[in-house]
């Protein structure tokens, strides 16, 4: 029986079949941050929408924590389930931890240093401002972080050494 991922595949137009298979990790990661990103999004307004009105980055900050933990175990199962060390939740734990600030580091410059904030600018401007650094850029620096730190330190397939025939001495 085919996996949905073979399912999948079957429905794309066969010249970028290779592309894909080629680059199936990197395709995955992206179909999970995706996934994360709207979950993020959902998140995050509807924490600016009710409890946390006058506070954005903290609004960003639990949603993108909500979301890495779905991001850890989607990766996890599917994108990296060929990688693995003991220590990987802690590694996750600690770039996801950086990926927040990288994450939320847009906005605070977009709210406290540029002043793109009300009284200061229109309330429509104010959340176009916020979705704009926190949502768009923020989320795009913090992808290309997370990927690149995810690949280098956290799901590292580290394979066995190869023994090499010792030579026999005569």
């Amino acid at each position: 029986m085919p996996s949905p991922t073979q399912k999948a595949l079957a429905r794309v137009p066969g010249r970028l079949r290779p592309f894909l298979v080629q680059h199936r990790k990197l395709v995955k990661f992206l179909l999970v941050g995706g996934t994360c990103f709207l979950l993020t999004m959902a998140i995050n307004f509807g924490l600016k929408l009710t409890v946390l009105h006058a506070k954005p980055v903290v609004a960003l900050t639990i949603a993108t924590v909500i979301a890495t933990v779905v991001s850890y175990i989607l990766n996890r199962q599917w994108s990296f389930r060929t990688n693995g060390r003991h220590r990987e939740a802690v590694l996750f734990a600690v770039v996801s931890a950086l990926a927040v600030l990288v994450n939320d580091a847009p906005l605070v410059v977009s709210r406290y240093v540029l002043d793109l904030r009300e009284p200061d600018v229109s309330s429509f401007t104010q959340e176009v401002a916020d979705f704009l650094s926190g949502m768009i850029i923020g989320t795009l620096l913090a992808m290309v972080f997370r990927y690149w730190a995810m690949q280098r330190w956290v799901f590292v397939h580290r394979e066995a050494p190869v023994e090499q025939p010792q030579p026999e001495h005569v």
